[in-house]
C-alpha cells in the first residue's frame, strides 16, 4: 500500500501544503469517511467526493478493485491538469470535466468494477477523504419447470449475491448452490409432493434487486372433472337402469330359448 501512495505522488509531483503530519504523504493522513454503495449491473454508478471547506488544490480517485488491481486519478486544480496511473478501463471516467465536477462515472457497471473507491480533496486546511465500498448487484435469471418422477424444479441463475427460493404449498423440498466464476450463484431447488391432490404450486424467488413468483400445474393435459351432488345422482340412476334393461333382455332371451327348446 505504501508503494501505490509513492506512485501517485511521482504521477502528481505535488506536495501537500496542510501543516500536519501529511505534510509529506498526503494520501496517508486524512479526515476519512466511508459509506457502502449497491448498484445493478449494467447501468450508470456515480460516485462523489467529500465537499472541502476551502480552496481545493488536488482532487485524487484511488481505487482498488475485487482482484487488487489499482487505479490512480488525479487532478490538479492550479495548472489544469488531469493524470491517471494503470486506468485502463475506459468505463470509469469523470463524470464531467474535473475543473466543474469532481465525482467519477462508471457507466456500465460491471461486476469486475467492485472494490473500493477513495477520493481525497487536499485544500490549504487539511485533507479531507470520502471511501466507496461498492457491491455490485445481478438479478438471477428465474425459471419454473416440472422435473422428471413428478417433481418440480424452481431456477434462480446466476445471482449475485444467491436468491432465496420457497414453496407455495411446501413440500419435500432440496435445495443447492452453485458458485460461478465471476462470483455469481445459480439456486436450484427440486419439489416433490406426496399429497396427490396438490394440483398447482408456486415458487417465490426472493432477491435484493426483486422478488418474483411463478406458478405451474403439476397435472399438465389432464382434465378434472367436477359435478354437483344432484348430478351424481343423476349418473347412478341412469346406470342403475341401464343395469336392469340389459338383466331383463338377458333373462327375456334366455326365457324364450327354453320355451323354444322344449316345443
Amino acid at each position: 500500500m505504501f508503494n501505490f501512495y509513492v506512485s501517485l505522488i511521482n504521477i502528481l509531483e505535488i506536495r501537500s501544503p496542510a501543516k500536519s503530519c501529511c505534510s509529506t504523504l498526503y494520501m496517508i493522513c486524512c479526515r476519512e469517511s466511508n459509506t457502502s454503495l449497491s448498484v445493478f449491473v449494467d447501468t450508470r454508478a456515480v460516485l462523489h467526493c467529500p465537499n472541502a471547506t476551502s480552496n481545493v488544490l488536488v482532487v485524487t480517485w484511488s481505487v482498488i478493485f475485487r482482484d487488487n488491481t489499482s487505479c490512480i486519478r488525479a487532478y490538479r486544480t492550479d495548472s489544469n491538469k488531469t493524470r491517471e496511473k494503470t486506468c485502463t478501463d475506459e468505463r470509469i471516467s469523470w463524470d464531467s470535466r474535473p475543473d466543474q465536477n469532481f465525482a467519477l462515472r462508471i457507466n456500465p457497471v460491471a461486476i469486475t468494477h467492485e472494490g473500493y473507491y477513495k477520493c481525497e480533496v487536499v485544500t490549504p486546511d487539511g485533507n479531507f477523504c470520502h471511501g466507496h465500498h461498492l457491491q455490485v448487484l445481478v438479478p438471477p435469471k428465474v425459471t419454473l419447470s416440472l422435473g422428471e418422477n413428478g417433481t418440480t424444479v424452481c431456477w434462480a441463475v446466476a445471482g449475485k449475491p444467491a436468491a432465496q427460493i420457497s414453496w407455495t404449498p411446501m413440500g419435500d423440498c432440496h435445495t443447492v448452490e452453485e458458485r460461478l466464476g465471476n462470483d455469481t450463484v445459480t439456486v436450484q431447488s427440486t419439489c416433490h409432493w406426496e399429497d396427490r391432490q396438490v394440483s398447482e404450486v408456486s415458487c417465490f424467488v426472493s432477491h435484493v434487486t426483486g422478488n418474483k413468483s411463478l406458478s405451474i400445474e403439476l397435472n399438465q393435459g389432464a382434465i378434472t372433472l367436477e359435478f354437483p351432488a344432484s348430478a351424481l345422482l343423476v349418473i347412478l340412476y341412469v346406470k342403475f337402469s341401464l343395469f336392469l334393461v340389459i338383466i331383463l333382455v338377458i333373462v327375456g332371451f334366455t326365457y324364450f330359448q327354453r320355451i323354444n327348446h322344449c316345443r
